[in-house]
């Protein structure tokens, strides 16, 4: 994990953040998502059918970009921070399927960062990527604001 005071956060920008670990996405996480959107549909939570007709269940695409704060507390931290918040994203592709039982990690890359409403706005290239695949699952830049203690 690196570690970077937040007045140093600027010295990132154009760079690779770094890798996390590698989670598993198993039945479990898929179906608990599954509750928590009230998306149940049978290619994520029908294990049989989706076995049947498909070859096993996926994970859903917004699961796998829900993972980012996850998968980033592995990638960075940031001292000298009083809060963060979530801004928004931009430009969210769902590039591959995530099979039930896969592995994934994130690579983060920092596009930006700015001054915004009292602390610095960032932006980062997150890429989620499937162990053994060539294609990641998804691409996303994430915009947060983190604000100094």
């Amino acid at each position: 994990m690196r570690e970077v005071a937040y007045s140093d956060l600027a010295d990132l920008v154009g760079k690779e953040i770094g890798v996390s670990d590698w989670i598993v996405v198993d039945q479990h996480r898929v179906n608990t998502f599954a509750d928590a959107t009230g998306d149940h549909q049978w290619i994520h939570v029908d294990v049989e059918r989706a076995t049947r007709e498909m070859g096993g269940p996926i994970a859903h695409g917004y699961l796998t970009l829900s993972l980012i704060p996850h998968l980033g507390a592995d990638i960075l931290r940031v001292t000298g921070v009083s809060r963060g918040i979530n801004y928004g994203s931009e430009k969210v592709r769902f590039t591959n399927m995530v099979r039930v039982g896969k592995r994934v990690r994130m690579r983060q890359k920092m596009l930006s960062c700015q001054p915004k409403a009292g602390g610095l706005q960032m932006i980062n290239e997150c890429t989620i990527e499937i162990e053994g695949e060539e294609r990641p699952a998804c691409v996303a830049e994430t915009i947060s604001i983190l604000y100094g203690a």
